[in-house]
This record gives C-alpha cells, sequence and structure tokens, in this order.
C-alpha cells in the first residue's frame, strides 16, 4: 500500500490520493467524556454529507463513536477508508503541560491498563473491518512537549510491536511535526508510515506565510527521513477565537477558505496525504466560552450547515420554476 519515490528525496505514499478529513460527530449536548455519542442515524447524515468529497476519514479512538461510524460505513455501503486511531491516556506526569497533567502513581498505572485495553481494541477492530480500515495509529499528540496525555517512547513503541504481532496493516502515529524531529527518531524504525499535524495559526502565523510554514512543517521530518512515507493528519484554520492562542482578527472562515485552498492545491499536486482539520464543529471541546477556538475548526458548522469554505461544493438546491 505504500511505497516511497526518493527521486527528489522526498517521500511520498503511493495511494489513490484523494481528499482525506477528520471526523468526529459529536453534536450539541454530545461528549464523549460524558457517555453521549451520535446516534447511528446522525452519524449516517453525516457521512451522506463527507460522502460527495472525501474518500479518506481519520477517526481518533476505538469507543462507540467509532464502531457505529464503521457500522454505518458496512450497512450503508459508503466507500470511505479509515484510519482508526487509539486514544491513549498519559503514563507519566508533564510538568512542561500548561494546563494540569500531573497525576499521582494509582492514575498512571490505571491509564496504562486503559491504554493496552485501547491497543486491543484497535486490533479487534481492525479484523472486523479489514474492508474497511485500511491503517491504523497508536495515539495522537502523546509526545509534544505541551501534551496532558504524555506516553513514552518505550511505551509507544511496545504498542506498535504488539499490534504488529496481530495485524498486518501499516501502523502510524499521529502527532506535531516538532517531536519528530527529535525524540520520535526511535519510534520511526518501528512504523510503517509517519503522521505529522501542522497548524500555522496555532503558530501566530498569518495566511500570507501560512502555507509556506505548513511545507516547511512538512519538509523538516519529510527530509529527515527519506526512506519512511510521511502525511499529514491534521492541518487547518480557525474560523473563530476568544484570543486564547489565536488573535481574534487571525481567525474567520475568509482565512480558513485560503488556507484550505492552498492546502489542499499543494498536497494535491504532491500526491500528499492529508487530512484536513475538521468536519464538523465541536461545541464540546475546549472551555465553555462560545468562542474558544477548539470549537470552531469544522469546514461545516454544527447544526450541518457549509462554511464559507464548502459553500461552492454544498450549495442548497434550488427548487424549479414552475
Amino acid at each position: 500500500m505504500f511505497n516511497n519515490d526518493n527521486t527528489t528525496g522526498i517521500t511520498t505514499m503511493n495511494l489513490v490520493h484523494g481528499n482525506a478529513i477528520c471526523y468526529s460527530g459529536y453534536r450539541e449536548g454530545q461528549n464523549p467524556g460524558a457517555g453521549v455519542y451520535p446516534s447511528y442515524e446522525e452519524i449516517k447524515e453525516d457521512l451522506t454529507i463527507l460522502a460527495k468529497n472525501w474518500s479518506y476519514l481519520r477517526l481518533y479512538d476505538c469507543g462507540p463513536h467509532a464502531e457505529i461510524v464503521l457500522d454505518v460505513i458496512r450497512n450503508e455501503a459508503f466507500s470511505f477508508k479509515i484510519m482508526l486511531g487509539a486514544d491513549l491516556g498519559a503514563e507519566v506526569s508533564n510538568p512542561n503541560c500548561p494546563w494540569d497533567a500531573n497525576f499521582d502513581a494509582q492514575i498512571l498505572q490505571q491509564n496504562h491498563v486503559n491504554n493496552v485495553a485501547q491497543i486491543d481494541k484497535l486490533i479487534l477492530l481492525a479484523k472486523q473491518y479489514p474492508d474497511i480500515i485500511f491503517s491504523v495509529s497508536i495515539g495522537n499528540e502523546a509526545s509534544v512537549e505541551w501534551t496532558d496525555h504524555l506516553v513514552p517512547v518505550e511505551s509507544l513503541i511496545s504498542y506498535v510491536r504488539k499490534i504488529k504481532n496481530e495485524i498486518t496493516l501499516p501502523v502510524t502515529f499521529c502527532e506535531n511535526y516538532v517531536p519528530w524531529t527529535n525524540k520520535l527518531a526511535p519510534l520511526v524504525a518501528e512504523l510503517d508510515f509517519l503522521s505529522i499535524h501542522t497548524y500555522p495559526v496555532w503558530e501566530y502565523q498569518t495566511i500570507e506565510s501560512a502555507l509556506d510554514y505548513t511545507k516547511q512543517n512538512y519538509y523538516s521530518v519529510a527530509n529527515q527521513y527519506p526512506d519512511t512515507p510521511v502525511c499529514i493528519t491534521e492541518a487547518g484554520w480557525a474560523c473563530a477565537s476568544n484570543g486564547r492562542g489565536i488573535e481574534p482578527w487571525n481567525a474567520s472562515q475568509e482565512l480558513q477558505a485560503i488556507y484550505y485552498e492552498q492546502l489542499i492545491e499543494w498536497t494535491t499536486q504532491e500526491k500528499i496525504l492529508t487530512f484536513v482539520f475538521e468536519a464538523f464543529d465541536e461545541q464540546w471541546k475546549g472551555s465553555s466560552h462560545p468562542l474558544e477556538p477548539e470549537k470552531h475548526w469544522g469546514l461545516f458548522n454544527l447544526d450541518r450547515t457549509p462554511k464559507l469554505v464548502m459553500q461552492s461544493l454544498f450549495q442548497p438546491q434550488e427548487e424549479p420554476a414552475i
């Protein structure tokens, strides 16, 4: 499934290139932390929307949400291919996290037990849906310096090996671009491909420099590991902000549309598999402030109406004249 093209020193993935997007279907009042999940029909509605423009979906865990998504895809004969992820909890405390990430030994031990169970579930679902799941990820942003769910590289390596003893699907890890250039080097040898996150707007870039910054992020990893394929599993632009980490003037639907267009043009030309973050706004994320940026990354609003970036593709159908 994966192949390297090193003629220019840049690694590519030999997948049938297609549009890819991160999908989490939580609607108003729904929250995985509270155990309130979207229904089968709600997820079917979401996938009907997404099927118009996307071939690949990224899921973040192996809980009820992912199980329903996989069930809907199979039952309703959608043609999506899935990158299935594991949701790992902290196995060590992280004093570098800007919010609280100090845990007692009992919690850390229980998190490890839960993580092993999550990896077991990942393996189980991969075996149950081999026609739908095209790759698996051992976690999400669990090694970057600011994470609140820090997992040692040694543990990540052990999870990769555990998975590869059970299934033959390609295995990756989804992380900010920075750790790939240093602390994750021992993990690289265990993986089939690398998955990076790049967010110019979180790093105080304006739209004028955004795409060049994304390219720098990508090639800082791809050029360091020319024998290992690299894809992008998160890239996007927030549409609103209360100033927490992103200046309000630098978050809008107009800027999102510009970045999306530039990103898709570049990654399509270079055939870099790129999961845009994300499909729908998620109200449950971040603080309670309505303009919390974590809530406003979707290409579609919480009510599933298209934002500016998608309006040319998802215009309401006009009623025919009588």
